[in-house]
């Protein structure tokens, strides 16, 4: 054992850590939100995704960037989702390759079911109102500063 001291490797002191935690906390706190309509947390965001177009097909390349999940990830998920009637998959016709998506009836009706969803989970947060748009903007602007283009530099002894 060495005596010299790494503080920055403090369990501590590191952002990732809460990051981590509070991520999977909120996640497995949709999980009771979510079951009453059969979505996992990643369809729901997908269904998010789906709304928020406004009824216009989008592919499965804009839905995984929309919601940051690569293709491997994504195909599965969306193939259950059809399963279960709320989105149909086809081929763009001017474009063979690309696939897109467009929510069904079912899926447009679901949207209603789970609109309870934001408020019940704000109420279990116990945050105020003005806290979630504070850490909203900065997880975003986090996401963003650290997303594929990001050249990972290396920074000083301060924990992250």
């Amino acid at each position: 054992m060495t005596t010299q001291s790494y503080p920055q490797l403090e369990l501590d002191r590191q952002l990732c850590f809460p990051l981590y935690a509070a991520a999977r906390a909120v996640v497995r706190a949709y999980g009771p939100l979510l079951a009453d309509v059969g979505l996992t947390y990643p369809q729901y965001l997908v269904m998010l995704a789906m709304w928020g177009a406004r009824g216009e097909a989008m592919t499965v390349g804009d839905v995984g960037r929309r919601v940051q999940l690569d293709t491997g990830t994504l195909t599965p998920l969306l193939k259950r989702l059809e399963a279960a009637g709320h989105l149909r998959r086809r081929r763009d016709p001017a474009d063979e390759r690309r696939v897109l998506l467009e929510l069904t009836q079912q899926g447009w009706g679901l949207r209603e079911r789970v609109a309870h969803v934001p408020g019940d989970l704000l109420r279990t947060m116990q945050l105020e109102r003005s806290d979630i748009d504070v850490l909203r903007g900065v997880l975003s602007r986090l996401v963003e500063h650290l997303g594929p283009a990001d050249s990972g530099q290396p920074g000083d002894a301060v924990a992250v």
